[in-house]
């Protein structure tokens, strides 16, 4: 990198540490301070959080990598982490969250299943699992920021001035960078909590964006149809998905030959996280953290347009890739190598620092949440119910390192980005996949019934580690093994009682499956939320939201019909809620 390069990326690393140093006083107010701002953070702030938090590194290097092997029928693959959720949480799930008046999703289940034996251990099995989900996110990160430094910073010179080998250096290159990353991050993440989370988010959506449209511009100038038409496969556009993919038999991409029915298990894996609603990471505390529930659909609204730019991005970077480097690269290092190769100095230092913003948001973001958990729900109810809030906050700052010792060390073991990302996705969090969607629609779910899914899911998620399998009968297997132990053991076991089932029901407005509650409190219970414009608004909202991204990803390709036809899907999407999802909104609460 050149001098320019670097000044730009140190001064970035100054803004933020600083603001962490500079909320820290307001942070440590209290609890809810420290992890929610005081609910007073405004949701289009908390929409460009939230945006940015998603805007990663490593998540951004997998999609780059994912579009280059499968061509645009990789948005099917998109579909494993719920990539349509926003619009189910405007639609009607972030009216659900933030009328729960809790502070983490673990939280939560106190308010569904109440405070006795079952509703403890509800929140519990909840807790535990949300934190090595955090923890493994944390990982992934270690595993993306580590490749993507290496790509730049060489250590080899230290041998000079450090007692250990350049061999030694060049092994531990990736996993020495990664470290010093989160050690900086995690810095400005405990001083100042959800406050300079947020701020600094909202500085790095700014440098992210504008980083993302220069990518984007270069890539449409240097790369013209011509060269596309020359080194793209000719059926690179096609959105539709092939039942097979022949070509990858025998090669490293040969898991997703069986693309059709990967892209089913995908499909419905993402159905199921779309209605079970934000629960794990930072989505549920951005919900939570806005003023009223009116706010929170509107920060489910304005979510995606914060991403736009990513998704364009990736298309660039990925054309670049395609017709400027030879085969045989690492798909996974694909996106440091164009920016290194293909940005002259000073751009290059504004793109770099836009994507160690991204890299820094998604950490700060997961961590913070994840200390949350471990905070809230285990270790004040469990050890400490009587703490003060000055001893809540010193514990979060505990919390937090754990987070981050955990996922360095799981990431310093995992071998490769689609490794760890896959088995998130589609193994750990299937294994509570199905009591979070049970939870809001099955009024006899109860807190046992909700913990024996859980822990049946975990059991039979590391039994499918010993068995070498395709993700769709991965995904089959726990989903099994998880279901079966929430209906039996609710049934065993006597139901959530009838005083916290009409509070839910009556504050919550859930629908599904609750005519036994319902019949004793439908005179008490407020306004409901319609059930057919509620699904309706989703659907649009699915289609509205693939139009938003896909549209701009095909105007970098020169591909001008597809992207007129996503265009249009998107503002016809977008008249259409306006006149059956805004003016539904509810007044402020």
């Amino acid at each position: 990198m050149s001098t320019v390069d670097i000044l730009i990326i140190v001064a970035y690393f100054a803004i933020v540490i600083g603001a962490g140093f500079w909320y820290r006083r307001r942070a440590a107010r209290d609890l809810e301070s420290y992890f929610l701002g005081g609910r007073k953070i405004h949701w289009t702030m908390l929409a460009m959080s939230g945006a940015v938090s998603n805007f990663d590194i490593t998540g951004t290097m997998w999609m780059v990598s994912m579009l280059c092997v499968l061509g645009m029928q990789s948005w099917w693959h998109h579909w494993m982490w719920g990539v349509a959720m926003p619009a189910f949480a405007l639609a009607y799930t972030a009216r659900w969250v933030r009328r729960s008046r809790v502070m983490t999703a673990a939280e939560w289940m106190s308010t569904r299943f109440g405070t006795g034996a079952g509703g403890r251990l509800a929140r519990y099995a909840a807790a535990i699992m949300s934190v090595i989900f955090t923890a493994t996110v944390v990982g992934y990160a270690f595993q993306g920021i580590g490749k993507f430094a290496s790509e730049y910073i060489a250590l080899d010179p230290l041998a000079n001035y450090l007692p250990v080998s350049v061999e030694w250096l060049s092994a531990h290159q990736e996993t020495i960078l990664a470290s010093l990353f989160f050690t900086v991050t995690t810095l400005y993440v405990v001083m100042g909590g959800l406050y300079s989370v947020v701020l600094t988010d909202v500085i790095q959506t700014i440098i992210l964006t504008g980083a993302a449209i220069l990518i984007c511009w270069i890539a449409f100038v240097e790369v013209p149809p011509e060269a596309i038409a020359a080194s793209v496969p000719a059926d690179f556009t096609r959105l539709a998905p092939s039942w097979r993919m022949e070509h990858l038999a025998g090669t490293d991409h040969a898991m997703y030959e069986m693309f059709g029915l990967l892209t089913i298990a995908w499909v419905c894996k993402g159905l199921l996280l779309c209605t079970g609603g934000p629960s794990q990471l930072y989505d549920f505390q951005r919900y939570v953290a806005t003023s009223s529930v009116r706010d929170a659909a509107k920060l489910a609204a304005a979510w995606p347009f914060f991403l736009v730019v990513r998704w364009a991005m990736v298309m660039g970077i990925a054309l670049l890739a395609m017709t400027r480097l030879e085969e045989g690269v690492d798909p996974e290092r694909i996106m440091p190598i164009v920016l290194r190769e293909y940005l002259p100095a000073g751009i290059r230092g504004l793109v770099l620092a836009g994507l160690v913003a991204a890299f820094m948001s998604t950490f700060s973001s997961t961590v913070n949440s994840g200390a949350a958990f471990i905070v809230r729900d285990l270790w004040q109810p469990i050890f400490r119910p009587n703490a003060d809030e000055s001893q809540l906050v010193r514990s979060s700052y505990w919390a937090t390192i754990l987070i981050v010792v955990a996922g360095i060390l799981i990431g310093a073991r995992a071998e490769s980005i689609n490794q760890i990302w896959t088995w998130i996705m589609m193994a750990l969090t299937t294994s509570i996949i199905v009591p979070s969607v049970l939870r809001w629609y099955w009024w006899r779910l109860n807190g046992w019934g909700y913990a024996a899914g859980v822990f049946g899911g975990v059991i039979a998620t590391f039994a499918m580690l010993a068995v070498e399998t395709a993700d769709y009968t991965t995904f089959l297997v726990i989903c099994l093994g998880s279901l079966i132990p929430s209906i039996v053991v609710s049934y065993m076991t006597p139901a959530v009682d009838s005083h916290t089932l009409g509070e839910f029901y009556r504050e919550i407005r859930p629908f599904g499956f609750w005519r036994p509650v319902a019949m004793h409190c439908e005179k008490k219970r407020s306004p409901s939320d319609s059930v057919k414009r509620s699904l309706f608004n989703a659907a649009i909202g699915t289609a509205g939201l693939t139009g938003l991204y896909l549209g701009p990803m095909y105007l970098v390709g020169h591909w001008y019909a597809q992207a007129a036809v996503w265009a249009a899907i998107f503002v016809l999407c977008l008249i259409t809620l306006y006149f059956t999802w805004y003016r539904f909104l509810p007044a402020d609460e």
